[in-house]
């Protein structure tokens, strides 16, 4: 305030400066025309110098915000002396860090209620195609899931197409759980796939990270992506609406399906490529 105040007061000064020496050129030296003119200058000058003031303040204002943004945590830091709480913010420092890069990538890192609550909304949202890779586990009987599994259903039924490849190793058809979870996605209209692990392309091979083989991911309408971390953390998966990189979960998707093999639902026994796997039940 102060500073504004005398930033007022200079101007003022040098109005009047200006003026006095105007009316001495016009009054005292008798030169009319030359008063006229420094007098113009004048009011010009302090015109000019005002809004350059104006302008030096209001950057510098931001300069400090800027600066101070920028070390609030250091400052922060730097405010703690106990040595187990410090190295526990230097912990939290970190973690913050990866998150920040997973952000500055244009992924949103996602925990597991979350991650499930965007895939719903991805699906009550999607007016085309989903396209789902999953690997199967036992877990498919959470709540979570099988809330989301009822968001599918009532996709398909305002006329979704929804393509799932299960990812999985040769040996794991002959266990029960396995058709069990296949075979009523088959039943209700879900295109189902299955792709051998041993016969995938790596994720890194398409400049996408990593994921240990995870290969859990849904894109919808080709627009959206909601992916699985492969491995546990603070975070269970991520999201992304970035084109560039749906492109690359898209091209990844395109590899999967052609190593992949059709499944249907013959008798209560689950076909794979023609080949009915005898022993198979199916169960409600």
């Amino acid at each position: 305030m102060i500073k504004k105040k005398f930033n007022n007061v200079a101007v003022f000064i040098e109005f009047v400066a200006s003026s006095g020496l105007a009316v001495f050129f016009h009054w005292v030296l008798h030169y009319e025309e030359v008063g006229f003119i420094i007098f113009g200058i004048g009011i010009l000058l302090s015109l000019a110098t005002y809004l350059l003031r104006e302008e030096m303040e209001k950057t510098r204002e931001e300069l400090i915000r800027q600066y101070h943004n920028a070390h609030e945590i250091t400052y922060a830091l730097a405010c703690v002396s106990d040595p187990e709480c410090l190295a526990k913010a230097h912990e939290l420092m970190t973690g913050a860090k990866r998150t920040i890069q997973v952000l500055q990538q244009g992924y949103v890192p996602l925990e597991e209620t979350e991650f499930y609550l965007e895939a719903a909304k991805g699906v009550e949202n999607a007016s085309g195609q989903i396209k789902c890779v999953d690997p199967i586990s036992s877990g498919w009987e959470r709540a979570s899931l099988f809330n989301f599994y009822q968001s599918n259903l009532h996709a398909m039924e305002r006329g979704i197409q929804i393509t799932r490849i299960f990812v999985i190793n040769r040996d794991a058809l002959t266990k029960p759980y396995i058709r069990d979870i296949i075979l009523p996605q088959v039943r209700d209209g879900i295109i189902c796939r299955i792709a051998y692990r041993n016969e995938l392309p790596l994720a890194s091979d398409v400049s996408l990270r990593d994921t240990n083989g995870s290969f859990d991911f849904a894109i919808y309408y080709d627009r959206v992506v909601t992916e699985v971390f492969g491995q546990s953390g603070k975070y269970f998966g991520r999201k992304t609406t970035q084109p560039a990189e749906v492109a690359k979960f898209l091209h990844f998707y395109d590899l999967i399906a052609h190593s992949s093999h059709v499944v249907s639902m013959q008798d209560e026994k689950m076909v794979v490529a023609g080949e009915v796997l005898e022993g198979s039940r199916f169960s409600d």
